[in-house]
């Protein structure tokens, strides 16, 4: 698990930088925002003089050079190979090893040396020596090359002190351009998941054929149509481009033609959203916008996105799942996270992170759903106001607390979440206002086990009808990383998909638009909450064949689907193959 100081690179430069970056970024996601610049080299091969560019080498001084001076060495302008101090520095090299040169072992050159160079090479030397002395105090020869050595220094003072200074300056420039080094550059992720799924046979009822009205009475009234194995596909590119340190504009289209359940059967009204798959995306092969926003770093621990497509609480909110994306999650939609954090179906908007200590971090969102249109904009139609508390009490858990306000200017009643209860009014063309709470937790029990779950509850209204709705959900889970080997994962998950636990829906004192009525009855004119209770098992394991391809075999099973005990219970199988880069 990440420690939570870190996961605000992660939110920065992935979680939400589209799914086809999360997916390409699953098994080695980046710890820090910025990408780490290389550290200056530490190899030497030789003092290089800033001015000039030569190298100072002493691999090939050879030869017996006289000790004999006719011009001090304090006035030469350069030191030659038959200075006594060239000669004194060569044999101190070759008796002490202390200086090296280039990998084949030569020095490119018997030259005259600036100054400076020659300073460079006695001050290596002094180091080597002063360390062998403090090893050997004892020793008589080191002593004497030590005595020669420092009076040689004494000549080459003024150097010496200027090379220490020009070092300083350059470890300062250095610093200087790995803190500002930047070139404009884009990247391409893609990702292409692949499905081959069927579900078991089975049956609902959803009518009272004794009244002819919408109801159960325990006789079957339609048989799934879509229960044939089928295969699609749902393709994301993603063009990621950084025009300064910090700030990056994202880019994103998908592509794709699954989808599981038909929308216009009376049976995928009862029970489409309990049988979701998390790769289905029906564009009918059209290439559509999915992602188009900017974020930047504005300091080191806030970062701000705004745009007009993909921003919203699933891509800002950190996720304390490491198992969220389509193409390397879970198999269904309702086990990829927290149903009630995609309340409103929004996309439009803005967003920040904030890093307000180590083991807490906030992050908040404003999206719209159809900012694009000049009659509801952003602010007079469907919308999503979030806020998230991330906490790391212990480097093995990590606990997401959150809330979300949306208004569904133009749902007709739905929440907009895609699971289970979905649509929680009968009430059409009056804006339904919703709250919603949420609770994340995962804890590593070792570094093979983690345990998970989440809470979630709902209260909605109608504005000027009496009365709310409640619903809530849960699911639990126990996730196995690197199962049998690195770089796999396994995972089951058990829960209840959104329930409608109580509505009480009213206008003027007279019950109506109430869902659970109108399923027991074909009046929405009573109160209550559902009388049966959906569950929700499933299991998958993910198998990295190479570092760009995941094979995903899972099962998912939903008992009493549609909060219905009289419908059969649902088993879908599938094979989803991702391809990432």
């Amino acid at each position: 698990m990440t420690v939570t100081q870190n996961n605000f690179g992660q939110w920065f430069t992935s979680v939400g930088l589209g799914t086809a970056v999360v997916a390409s970024l699953a098994n080695h996601a980046p710890a820090q925002a910025l990408p780490e610049l290389p550290k200056a080299s530490t190899a030497t091969t030789g003092f290089t003089e800033p001015e000039t560019g030569r190298t100072f080498d002493f691999s090939e001084f050879h030869g017996n050079f006289a000790l004999d001076q006719t011009t001090n060495v304090n006035q030469l302008a350069d030191v030659n190979p038959g200075d006594w101090a060239y000669t004194a520095i060569e044999n101190l090299v070759n008796r002490y090893d202390c200086l090296q040169g280039y990998p084949n072992g030569t020095f490119r050159g018997n030259r005259a040396l600036s100054r400076y160079e020659f300073a460079a090479g006695l001050n290596a030397c002094l180091q080597v020596m002063e360390q062998l002395l403090a090893d050997n105090l004892d020793s008589l020869d080191i002593r004497s090359d030590l005595i020669l050595l420092k009076r040689i220094m004494q000549d080459f003072e003024t150097e010496l002190a200027a090379l220490n200074g020009r070092v300083d300056a350059l470890d300062a420039r250095v610093q200087f351009l790995e803190d500002n080094q930047f070139s404009t550059t884009s990247k391409l992720y893609g990702q292409v998941v692949v499905g081959l799924q069927g579900r078991l046979a089975n049956s609902v009822d959803y009518l009272n054929n004794t009244t002819g009205n919408v109801g159960s009475d325990g006789i079957t009234d339609l048989s799934d149509p879509s229960n044939e194995i089928s295969m699609g596909y749902n393709a994301q590119l993603t063009l990621l481009t950084q025009f300064a340190p910090g700030s990056y504009l994202l880019l994103g289209a998908q592509a794709g033609n699954l989808s599981t359940t038909d929308d216009n059967t009376s049976y995928g009204l009862v029970n489409n959203n309990f049988l979701r798959l998390g790769y289905e995306s029906n564009t009918t092969n059209a290439l559509t916008l999915s992602d188009a926003n900017w974020r930047k770093r504005v300091t080191d621990n806030f970062a701000l996105i705004v745009g007009p497509a993909g921003v919203n609480p699933v891509n800002v909110f950190r996720g304390p799942s490491r198992v969220e994306s389509a193409g390397f999650g879970p198999i269904s939609r309702f086990a990829q996270r927290n149903p009630i954090i995609q309340l409103g179906g929004t996309s439009a908007g803005a967003g920040f992170d904030w890093q307000v200590h180590p083991q807490v971090s906030l992050q908040g969102v404003y999206a719209a759903a159809f900012a694009n249109t000049s009659t509801a904009g952003l602010f007079n139609d469907s919308y999503t106001l979030g806020l998230q508390a991330f906490v790391t009490p212990t480097r093995t858990t990590d606990i997401a607390l959150y809330f979300l306000n949306g208004q569904s200017g133009s749902s007709q009643g739905f929440l907009q979440t895609g699971v289970g209860d979905e649509q929680v009014s009968a009430i059409n063309g009056v804006d339904l206002e919703t709250n919603a709470f949420g609770i994340t937790a995962n804890w590593d029990i070792t570094d093979a086990i983690t345990l998970g779950g989440w809470i979630g509850w709902t209260t909605s209204h109608q504005l000027n009808f009496d009365g709310s709705v409640q619903t809530n959900n849960w699911m639990l889970s126990l996730q196995f990383p690197d199962l049998l080997e690195e770089g796999n994962y396994g995972a089951i998950f058990f829960g209840v998909p959104p329930r409608i636990t109580e509505s009480n829906l009213s206008a003027n004192g007279v019950l109506l638009g109430n869902i659970p009525s109108f399923f027991r009855t074909g009046s929405t004119a009573s109160q209550g909450g559902r009388d049966d209770t959906a569950y929700h098992l499933e299991a998958f394991y993910r198998w990295r064949l190479t570092d760009n391809i995941t094979i995903t075999p899972g099962i998912v099973t939903i008992f009493n689907p549609g909060h219905n005990a009289n419908n059969d219970t649902v088993t879908i199988g599938a094979l989803r193959t991702t391809l990432s880069f």
